[in-house]
């Protein structure tokens, strides 16, 4: 890498320091030492404020040397509950706190690759400039800055407010609770989702598949509040907050939603597209396109784009099935009974709902989450599916 106060050059700039931004990197540091990289953000640590949660079964046995080093704490299996079921699967469920991503990352990344507390100005394929002038020459830039301009796609909105709680004493949480969609349903279907850390510390998150992006952080906190006086926990701490809205697409038009940056800009992670569309998780997408980086030879900005927007269109085609699922969750349920599909879901079997969440749900996978008697009425369905997209 060649460096002066003001120029820097260098193989590959990411910019955008998250979980796709970190995870390429990272990638790409370990495989490809011979390669210069520097990993932006404009944040004073990289990952932001964030628990990213995934299944053993999401990332490839040959992929999880990526992800390994990253997981804080990991279980065994997980339960649900709805009002008319209860189960507990036995897939492998894992965290990863963004605090461990900040420190792997500058574990293993050279002081001149990591710039933080560094605003962007603008992108070009090989180009960037920060605000003040600094600008970096690099033979490709990657846009990792989260998500896109979302008007062009058709969307509902997954909105949730999280706290990690130090308790008083010792909690019976087991394992995971993925789903407790027992509780009160308001605006939409809810849930709320809880890890036990360890034996006096929780996470719980209240969320909600909402038709309205507008998140009540007070309304949310009370609630979060009522589910923890419920279940008799006595808190000593609130260590962290976070919440966010996350975009659970039904349909759109990608070519505009990828040139909402810059079209000529290669992107991974949500700016790209790459994220499943029920969930609006991009973890295993991240790490599929982290080690798809590491096996190219050409990292030309143009080339990058190139192959990342053929990559994107693959995934968006490939996902369909899921976006077909969110137009009948959101347009053929009455919101507060939403539940009842993902209630139904979850009576299917581990297999499947294992591949479901990683995104490769099978053909005969599809078949058997639309047969049998719905969850929604068929006139319903069938009119939420001929909706027609954003052009």
């Amino acid at each position: 890498m060649d460096a002066n106060q003001d120029n820097i050059k260098c193989d590959i700039a990411i910019v955008g320091g998250g979980l796709s931004g970190g995870l390429a990197a990272l990638a790409l540091a370990k495989s490809r030492p011979e390669l210069s990289i520097v990993l932006i953000d404009c944040a004073d640590t990289f990952g932001g404020n964030h628990i990213w949660s995934f299944f053993a079964s999401d990332i490839d046995a040959e992929n999880r040397w990526l992800t390994a080093p990253l997981v804080t704490c990991g279980w065994s299996g997980y339960d649900v509950h709805f009002p008319e079921h209860s189960r507990t699967l036995d897939s492998i469920y894992y965290s990863i706190e963004s605090e461990r991503l900040h420190e792997v990352l500058m574990e293993t990344l050279s002081a001149e690759s990591i710039m933080l507390g560094q605003e962007v100005k603008s992108l070009s394929p090989r180009l960037v400039v920060m605000r003040g002038g600094k600008r970096i020459n690099a033979k490709g830039v990657i846009d990792a800055r989260g998500g896109g301009d979302m008007h062009h796609l058709d969307c509902g909105w997954q909105k949730f407010t999280g706290h990690m709680l130090q308790l008083e004493d010792p909690h019976e949480v087991r394992r995971p609770i993925i789903k407790d969609a027992t509780v009160t349903q308001y605006d939409g279907y809810r849930f709320v989702y809880t890890l036990p850390f360890s034996m006096d510390k929780l996470f719980v998150e209240d969320t909600y598949y909402s038709d309205d992006p507008a998140l009540d952080s007070d309304a949310m906190d009370q609630r979060i509040e009522d589910y923890i006086r419920a279940n008799g926990w006595n808190v000593r701490e609130v260590i962290r907050k976070e919440s966010g809205v996350l975009p659970v697409v039904m349909d759109g038009n990608l070519d505009k939603y990828w040139a909402s940056g810059s079209s000529r800009v290669a992107k991974i992670g949500a700016r790209g597209g790459f994220f499943h569309s029920v969930t609006s998780y991009t973890l295993p997408d991240a790490v599929r396109t982290a080690i798809f980086l590491t096996e190219q030879n050409d990292f030309d900005g143009d080339r990058l784009n190139f192959i990342l927007r053929k990559r994107a269109n693959t995934h968006w085609n490939e996902t369909s099935f899921y976006r077909k699922l969110n137009k009948m969750l959101f347009h053929a349920s009455v919101p507060n009974e939403r539940y009842k599909v993902l209630e139904r879901f979850y009576k299917l079997s581990p297999d499947l709902i294992s591949r479901f969440y990683a995104g490769e749900s099978t053909a005969m996978d599809k078949t058997r989450i639309l047969s049998g008697k719905p969850p929604v009425p068929i006139g319903k369905a069938i009119m939420a599916l001929l909706r027609s997209s954003k052009k």
